[in-house]
C-alpha cells in the first residue's frame, strides 16, 4: 500500500479504535455498574484524603462516571466527523490522560476490582487506556495542521 493511502486510512483506523473503547464503556458508566461505582468512589475517597474539599470529592464519586462518559461520548462523535477528528482526539487525549494518572498514582491501581467478589481485571482497563492514549497522540500528530488551524482560529 502506498504511503498516501496509509496516511489517509491510519487516522480513521485509530479513531475507530478510540470510539470503540469509549462507546463500549458508556454502558458501564451510564448504568452505574459496580465497576464504575468502585472506580469513581475510590478516586473520590482519594481526593478527599489529599485535602480536596469534601463537596468536590463526593461529587466526583457520585457524578464522575456520568461526566467522564459524557465527555467520552462527545470525543467519539467528534472523532467520526472528518472536520473535527483532531479536536475529538485532543479531548480523548485529555480524558484518557486523567484515567492513566488515576490508575498509576491513586489507590485505584492498574488492576481494577470489577465485581462484588473482588475479582480484578488484570490490567485490561489500564491497557485499553494506554492504547487510547497512544492512538490519540498519533491522530493529533497526523492531523496536526488542522489542530494548529483550530487553535489559531480560537485565539
Amino acid at each position: 500500500m502506498e504511503r498516501a493511502r496509509i496516511m489517509y486510512y491510519l487516522p480513521w483506523a485509530l479513531a475507530i479504535f478510540v470510539v470503540i473503547v469509549f462507546v463500549q464503556s458508556l454502558f458501564f458508566k451510564f448504568a452505574n455498574s459496580f465497576e464504575t461505582i468502585h472506580i469513581f468512589t475510590t478516586i473520590g475517597d482519594w481526593m478527599g484524603s489529599i485535602g480536596l474539599p469534601a463537596f468536590i470529592a463526593s461529587s466526583f464519586a457520585a457524578y464522575g462516571g456520568y461526566t467522564i462518559g459524557s465527555i467520552e461520548l462527545l470525543a467519539s462523535i467528534l472523532l467520526v466527523i472528518r472536520k473535527t477528528q483532531s479536536l475529538g482526539a485532543l479531548i480523548g487525549f485529555a480524558v484518557i490522560s486523567g484515567a492513566i494518572f488515576f490508575h498509576l498514582f491513586t489507590p485505584l491501581g492498574v488492576s481494577v476490582v470489577i465485581n462484588e467478589a473482588g475479582d480484578q481485571d488484570g490490567g485490561q482497563l489500564f491497557a485499553l487506556a494506554v492504547g487510547v492514549f497512544i492512538a490519540t497522540i498519533f491522530i493529533m500528530w497526523l492531523r496536526r495542521d488542522e489542530l494548529a488551524t483550530f487553535f489559531r482560529s480560537a485565539s
